[in-house]
């Protein structure tokens, strides 16, 4: 499928430019990408740039290097962490040491004794629910340092709220929102295909980040999945981080891989991103040498 490819060079939390490319995607999650596809992908379009997003690799493959006649430039490799829903609640918790599990439960007790005795978290799914839950999560969404800094909250396209509820008329879309004393403070949301949920967007509201809203969230829609059942997998998306990695028990190595006709235009792109992220990959090292990498994170998200 021919699509407009954004690919934005970051140094951190810093966007400097957002060059884009019109290219045809492979539309195939990634339990279902198989070597056959990415080949017939190429033959299919001889002329054109091409993108595989979440290929599953075997390997770490080069950043930049040639493959069948293309430049072939590897934005990131990572680890798609995901949930398998077809197992047990007992069995997915049993996946957690003790001592994770107790520290889970003590989050969900201080929640609920702030919230004065009950969890107060919503689902909406059907088109009127989701309107509602658009605007409030737009509320927190607006608020946050992932859209603040990285452009990253729920989308305010009006292209994003029509789909949106496209998906809601057939039943293919969830959103989830916590609330305390009555306002929501944190939200996710998920579109659904072929019973595999879709992290696609998570925030919360800085200022109640003792409370740990996005993981005491995220467990509970957890655990009315499994007790609703039909659902195959939560797929965490792409790219990693800790509350991944702690709610995803499987995983699996991916590459987001560009399949790049090598023109002149097309090299200095991918050296480009190649360079600004190595940088700020070691400037990120030496911040977490120095012990402070933590502290300049919540520096950035509170400014």
């Amino acid at each position: 499928m021919e699509q407009t490819v954004w690919l934005p060079i970051r140094f951190g939390y810093k966007t400097l430019a957002e060059p884009k490319r019109r290219m045809q995607v492979l539309k195939l999650h990634f339990t279902e990408i198989r070597p056959e596809h990415v080949s017939a992908l190429i033959d299919e379009h001889p002329e054109e740039d091409c993108l595989i997003r979440a290929l599953p690799i075997d390997a770490p493959l080069p950043r930049i290097s040639r493959f069948q006649g293309r430049l072939r430039f590897v934005q990131r490799q990572y680890q798609r962490h995901y949930i398998d829903l077809t197992t047990t609640w007992d069995d997915y918790q049993a996946r957690f040491s003790p001592k994770t599990l107790q520290g889970m439960r003590r989050k969900l007790r201080k929640f609920e004794r702030e919230s004065g005795g009950t969890i107060d978290w919503r689902t909406y799914r059907t088109p009127e629910e989701m309107e509602t839950f658009y605007r409030l999560a737009r509320e927190v969404s607006s608020r946050t340092y992932q859209e603040r800094l990285l452009d990253a909250g729920l989308p305010t396209e009006e292209t994003f709220r029509q789909r949106m509820i496209e998906r809601a008329a057939e039943g293919r879309v969830h959103g989830y929102l916590l609330f305390l004393h009555d306002a929501p403070i944190a939200y996710l949301y998920c579109p659904v295909d072929d019973g595999i949920l879709e992290y696609a967007y998570l925030g919360y509201l800085q200022e109640h980040a003792t409370l740990s809203p996005g993981t005491v969230l995220q467990w509970l829609v957890v655990e009315a999945l499994y007790g609703e059942g039909g659902y195959r997998m939560f797929d965490f998306s792409a790219g990693e981080g800790a509350h991944k990695a702690m709610f995803g028990k499987d995983s699996l190595c991916c590459a987001d891989v560009f399949l790049l006709q090598p023109t002149g235009a097309n090299r200095l792109l991918v050296y480009a991103q190649a360079f600004v992220s190595t940088t700020s990959s070691f400037a990120s090292r030496v911040l977490n040498r120095l012990q402070l990498k933590a502290h300049v994170k919540r520096l950035i998200r509170q400014t």
